[in-house]
């Protein structure tokens, strides 16, 4: 890591730029007020220059919709400022400059305490907070992955109010089983200002079907914890992939997704609806060489990058996201512009920020990422202030 401006510096220059839809070679990225002036040939005369190293690609700054916890921090454990901080901190380093703290299934009282540590978070002015992600508690038993089964919950008369508390002051994700819902529950949230993803679902296909009529737009990590696609019932994952307006999340780590279905995904959607995930732990960014933790009395084991319950349930994952755009390309057949906008400009587009993240153009947020020729990350900016 180097770094790579400061508020005295306005102006960028790198041999090539990813602008959120194609790669541009020698360009100059001018920085005011926090947001992205222009994207030139040649800086003006007399502004303060800095010149990423050669081989260097300056790229929209990642945005993950699926953040556990980093740093050593668990969300579901820490969900003060503090705690949100440091799990923001350690994903910028990872490129991420816009993320969702994800809270896994818990109690209803856990879920009201997140929503309000993620909207203090966001009014004490942590850097990169978009919002929450509420992953349960409304899933399927039969699909629960890692998730407390203790811990999962009948969706109420109450529920949807709970579920979007954070209101205007942030973006609201919920991902749940359409199936464990009643009708309307989806459209409810939806009406309330959330985006709702369909899964660990172990249902056929028609109640996610339902559930699209009503307003869900997303899958979440797709192939993982859902129903798979049989000769004759399509599943989650068949609808995911035969729904072309369906965004989905996929974690690119070599453990939850295999390289074919990797490929076959991005063939399938796209890269315009296929987005990255880092579906991150405790681990991520957290220097401690024990870095098991503890999941509702589960012990969590590191090996690599590999998460496992002592079952050898996986765990979430142990990646930044320039790691899953690095997989992406080199096990997933993506091109490095395909693999960046699925960090990027895709996720901004499904979470309906894409006038503002999620491109290098005039007028959007300098949210950036800068990466060497092998996808490391040397630095990230937010808002014009180099961050990491």
């Amino acid at each position: 890591m180097i770094p790579l401006g400061s508020r005295d510096h306005r102006a960028l220059a790198a041999e090539r730029v990813f602008d959120g839809e194609r790669m541009l070679a020698d360009r100059v990225v001018l920085l005011r007020d926090g947001r992205i002036a222009d994207v030139t040939a040649e800086p003006p005369a007399g502004m303060p220059l800095v010149h990423l190293p050669a081989g260097a690609v300056l790229a929209p700054g990642f945005i993950d919709c699926q953040v556990n916890g980093g740093g050593g921090v668990l969300l579901n454990d820490d969900s003060s400022v503090a705690g949100i901080a440091r799990i923001a901190a350690a994903h910028r380093k990872g490129g991420s400059t816009a993320l969702l703290p994800t809270l896994i299934t818990d109690t209803r009282p856990a879920i009201r305490a997140a929503i309000e540590g993620v909207a203090e978070a966001i009014r004490a002015g942590v850097p990169g907070i978009l919002g929450i992600h509420l992953e349960g508690p409304f899933l399927s038993p039969q699909r629960i992955g890692i998730h407390d089964p203790g811990r999962l919950a009948e969706f109420g008369p109450g529920d949807a109010e709970l579920l979007t508390g954070l209101g205007t002051r942030g973006l609201t994700l919920v991902t749940l089983a359409p199936e464990r819902v009643p009708a309307g529950a989806v459209a409810d949230l939806v009406a309330r200002g959330a985006r709702v993803c369909a899964g660990h679902t172990a249902d056929a296909g028609p109640a996610i079907r339902a559930a699209m009529a009503e307003g869900l737009t997303g899958f979440t990590h797709l192939f993982n914890a859902m129903s798979q696609m049989g000769p004759r019932e399509a599943g989650a994952v068949g609808v995911a992939l035969a729904e072309a307006e369906a965004f989905a999340g996929i974690i690119a780590d070599g453990h939850h997704v295999g390289g074919d279905q990797l490929r076959l995904a991005l063939r399938l959607k796209g890269r315009d609806r296929l987005m990255l995930v880092s579906d991150a732990m405790p681990p991520v960014g957290d220097t401690r060489a024990d870095t098991a933790f503890t999941l509702f009395g589960r012990r969590i084991v590191r090996t690599g990058d590999r998460l496992t319950g002592e079952d050898g349930t996986l765990a979430g994952a142990a990646i930044t996201m320039a790691e899953a755009v690095r997989h992406m390309r080199t096990h997933g057949g993506a091109s490095q512009e395909e693999a960046l906008a699925m960090a990027s400009l895709t996720p901004a587009r499904f979470l309906g920020l894409d006038a503002r993240l999620g491109r290098i153009a005039p007028g959007f947020a300098a949210d950036l990422v800068a990466l060497t020729a092998e996808g490391d990350v040397l630095g990230t900016w937010i808002g014009g202030q180099h961050a990491a």
